[in-house]
C-alpha cells in the first residue's frame, strides 16, 4: 500500500510544473512574469525601437521619459497609462524609454496574470533594483474580476505600493472597458452609478494619462524615411512616396505599425538585412 502511495506522489511531481529558481537582477534588465509555475523568466534581447525614431508622439515621449527618468533617480513619479489609437508606438514608447533611461528591470506582465501580482510585489520589495511592470493592451470585459488585483500596484492595500516599483500599461480604452459594458451595466443593478465606478475609477489611479492619436500623411511618411535612413535604404522621395501613399490606401489605415509593415516589405524587396 505504502510503495503504491509513492509511486503515486511520484507521478504527480512530475506533472506538477517544475518552479523556477529565484530571480537573479544583474542577469539581465528585462523579464517575463509567469503565473504557472509562478517566476520570473530572463528576456535577454528585448525587440526595441530607438526613441528617435517614434515620430509624432513628442509631448508622450518627453513626458514619460522624463517621469521615468525621476524614478530612476529614486524620485516619486506617477504610474502612468497610455492609451488611444491603435499602431501609434503605445508599446513601443515604453520599452524605448526603458531603454534610453536605463538603470531599471523591465518587466512584462500579461492581463491574464495579474490576479499573481501580488506575489510578484512581495518578490520585488526587498531587492535593492527599481522596477518597471509593464502590461501591454489592458483591458477588462464583462464578468472579469482581474482588474481588483490591478489596485494591488496602483494602491498596494495596506501595505502600499512597493517605493522601487513603477507599473506602466497600454490600452486602446482610456477606460479600460468597452463602451457597451459601460452602458450596459449603468442601466443595471441596485445601484447603476456604483456598477461602472469601480472599474472605470481604475484609470483615476494613474497619474499619467498619455492619449496617442491616429497620425497624419506627413507623420506617416516621415516615419518611413526615419526607418530607411537608420537602414541606409536608397530610394528617391518620389517613388518613397508614391508607394507609401498606396500601401496605406490598400491597409485602409495610416498609423506607426503601418509605416512598419511598410517599411519591412521595402527592405525587403531591396535585399537589406536588420
Amino acid at each position: 500500500m505504502d510503495d503504491t502511495l509513492e509511486r503515486i506522489a511520484d507521478a504527480l511531481d512530475r506533472l506538477s510544473p517544475i518552479p523556477l529558481g529565484p530571480p537573479n537582477f544583474d542577469q539581465c534588465d528585462a523579464f517575463l512574469w509567469q503565473a504557472n509555475p509562478i517566476g520570473l523568466i530572463p528576456v535577454s534581447n528585448v525587440s526595441c525601437v530607438d526613441i528617435n525614431l517614434l515620430l509624432g508622439i513628442d509631448n508622450s515621449r518627453d513626458t514619460l521619459r522624463a517621469n521615468t527618468e525621476q524614478f530612476s533617480k529614486g524620485y516619486p513619479a506617477n504610474n502612468a497609462l497610455l492609451w488611444g489609437a491603435r499602431g501609434m508606438g503605445k508599446s513601443s514608447l515604453v520599452k524605448a524609454v526603458h531603454q534610453d533611461v536605463g538603470g531599471l528591470v523591465l518587466i512584462e506582465i500579461q492581463r491574464e496574470d495579474l490576479s499573481s501580482v501580488g506575489e510578484l510585489l512581495n518578490l520585488l520589495r526587498s531587492s535593492s533594483r527599481r522596477f518597471l511592470l509593464f502590461c501591454d493592451d489592458l483591458s477588462f470585459d464583462h464578468d472579469d474580476t482581474t482588474y481588483k488585483s490591478l489596485k494591488a500596484i496602483l494602491d498596494g492595500g495596506i501595505e502600499g505600493r512597493p517605493e522601487n516599483v513603477l507599473f506602466y500599461a497600454t490600452s486602446n480604452r482610456r477606460h479600460l472597458m468597452p463602451r457597451d459594458m459601460i452602458e450596459n451595466e449603468s442601466q443595471s443593478g441596485v445601484n447603476p452609478a456604483e456598477a461602472v465606478e469601480e472599474k472605470v475609477s481604475l484609470s483615476d489611479r494613474f497619474g499619467l494619462w498619455l492619449g496617442f492619436h491616429g497620425c497624419s500623411q506627413d507623420i506617416y511618411l516621415a516615419i518611413i524615411k526615419g526607418y530607411c535612413k537608420k537602414y541606409s535604404i536608397k530610394i528617391t522621395n518620389d517613388e518613397l512616396n508614391a508607394e507609401a501613399i498606396e500601401w496605406q490606401a490598400t491597409r485602409g489605415s495610416r498609423s506607426g505599425r503601418v509605416a512598419w509593415q511598410f517599411f519591412v516589405d521595402l527592405a525587403g524587396r531591396k535585399n537589406i538585412r536588420f
